[in-house]
């Protein structure tokens, strides 16, 4: 994980190198769209206050979890207990983010979900609750966590989320197995290079035109940064946006030459 002051030194340069995020000057109908529909829409949709009271709820949560983490770890607490106020403060995705899930499955209504790294449950509730309709697949890699998050789920009385615990590497090739096709993946976990580039790997046998993948902290580590441009070059990738915090992957057909946004959120 790169150190704070460097963190923000790359997020200063995104900013003032990002197109403005109102979507003037792109040439791209899609593109174009989703700045207008989905970056910018300010409506305020009771899924959020649904899902934030879940959220101020676990921030007070003292309760103490043996957390296993498989990845490249927190980068902030490297021990194997934590309380569930500081995973829901450091772990979960802020409102922010989490809110941009919600109305990306909102706007594009994908039925079949994949989420690695649920984590207490937060952005699931979020991915859940934009499509009713849709499967949610959820793979947590600490058992505590994933129990605390089938808990938090079932309080939200969403139905639609099934939560598998286990290694994304062990669970991940299970999951597509059952899948005829993924149309949104959100992959917040492990945050290593050579992992990351698995899960992309594995979810783009079952991609289609319209899918969406979406990686968490692109620019967290220069692992991460890495695994960001091997996916970005890819040959079946067309278009891929960079929000700093997370990059956006789409495989469709209509860009006929690949395309590379950075615009900022």
């Amino acid at each position: 994980m790169y150190a704070a002051p460097t963190l923000a030194l790359k997020y200063l340069r995104y900013y003032l190198g990002a197109s403005n995020g109102k979507g003037h000057g792109l040439h791209s109908p899609f593109v174009f769209d989703f700045v207008t529909n989905v970056l910018n829409d300010r409506q305020t949709y009771p899924a959020y206050a649904t899902v934030e009271s879940l959220r101020s709820r676990l921030l007070k949560d003292q309760r103490v979890l043996p957390v296993l983490d498989l990845g490249a770890g927190s980068g902030l607490n490297q021990s194997n207990e934590r309380k569930i106020a500081a995973i829901a403060s450091h772990a979960a995705k802020p409102k922010k983010l989490g809110q941009l899930l919600y109305r990306m499955v909102q706007y594009y209504q994908p039925q079949t979900l994949i989420e690695l790294g649920t984590s207490l449950g937060i952005t699931t509730a979020y991915l859940a609750k934009a499509a009713p309709a849709a499967q949610l697949m959820t793979i947590e890699g600490s058992p505590a966590i994933a129990e605390t998050a089938a808990v938090n789920l079932k309080e939200l009385a969403i139905e639609n989320v099934k939560l598998i615990t286990g290694n994304f590497d062990d669970q991940l090739p299970v999951v597509l197995e059952s899948l005829s096709g993924v149309d949104f993946a959100f992959v917040d976990g492990n945050h290593r290079e050579q992992p990351t580039i698995q899960y992309f790997e594995a979810l783009l046998k079952k991609v289609q035109n319209n899918s969406i993948l979406v990686f968490d902290d692109i620019h967290w580590s220069r692992e991460m940064e890495s695994a960001w441009e091997t996916i970005r070059k890819h040959p079946a990738v067309r278009c891929t946006i960079d929000l700093f915090f997370i990059g956006i992957v789409v495989f469709r057909q209509e860009f006929r030459e690949k395309q590379h946004f950075v615009i900022r959120h």
